[in-house]
């Protein structure tokens, strides 16, 4: 299986976008949440481990302004849908015509994003979702726009005490974070940046989210709104579910069939 890997791609504006990858076999990218890395999600607590070892190669970028990605201050760098725009790009530069998909929490909503923008992987993993987290996704966005306001300042009392104090242990740049979620929710807006309609969707996709997680909404209506929507239910919160292993053996038991 070897070693984590890193290579770095010139990404759109010339932001060099970290990509770390393990094991060998067929390819399938996965994308970390917001705030968070590769390192965290996937490579930390085993779950790169876990699927590499059953004849797998994980690709698994750090979103721009995550991770080792530059985390550019210019708002010409952070256009609608970047991180779509960056996940296109990878596909291409390594040539995967046939490969799966997945992500969590802002990675699967990337990673829907990228099939509705034409990507057609064989199959998708939406991790750490529900359906109001894409169809209403404005109110996710205000949420983590409103810790970055006060980044710094929150109280422990507050609610949004645990995103500041994961931004500051991850040593996100609270500047570069405001452009990329502007970027996501971009001229839409008004209607919450939103996903309306899943009928593109047409590969098999699993939603694993964890039993007390409901950050992003429902992930039962969402496996309801997919035309081959499957649910994975693993212990654990939001972020507290990210560390069990029941989230790899998930995704693996997935891709294998």
């Amino acid at each position: 299986m070897g070693e984590v890997t890193t290579e770095f791609h010139t990404g759109l504006g010339g932001v060099q976008l970290a990509v770390h990858r393990l094991g060998q076999g067929r390819p399938v990218i996965l994308l970390h949440g917001l705030f968070s890395s590769a390192e965290v999600n996937w490579i930390r607590y085993g779950h790169a481990a876990l699927i590499a070892a059953a004849g797998f190669e994980v690709i698994m970028p750090d979103l721009r302004a995550h991770g080792m990605s530059d985390a550019s201050q210019n708002p010409s760098d952070y256009p609608h849908d970047v991180l779509v725009t960056d996940l296109e790009a990878l596909v291409r530069s390594l040539g995967l015509s046939d490969y799966d998909l997945g992500g969590f929490s802002l990675g699967a909503r990337t990673a829907l994003k990228g099939v509705l923008a034409g990507l057609t992987p064989r199959r998708l993993v939406l991790g750490g979702m529900g359906l109001e987290g894409l169809v209403k996704w404005g109110g996710r966005s205000d949420f983590f726009l409103d810790v970055i306001d006060r980044f710094g300042t929150i109280p422990r009392d507050d609610p949004a005490y645990f995103a500041q104090s994961f931004m500051k242990t991850m040593k996100i740049d609270p500047v570069a974070a405001r452009l990329l979620l502007h970027s996501i929710v971009g001229p839409h807006a008004r209607e919450g940046g939103g996903i309306a309609d899943f009928s593109a969707v047409t590969m098999p996709t699993l939603v694993v989210c964890g039993t007390e997680d409901r950050d992003n909404g429902s992930p039962h209506a969402l496996v309801d709104a997919l035309p081959q929507g499957t649910l994975a239910e693993i212990p654990g919160t939001h972020m507290s579910c990210v560390s069990r292993r029941e989230l790899g053996q998930a995704i693996l038991g997935f891709l294998s069939v």
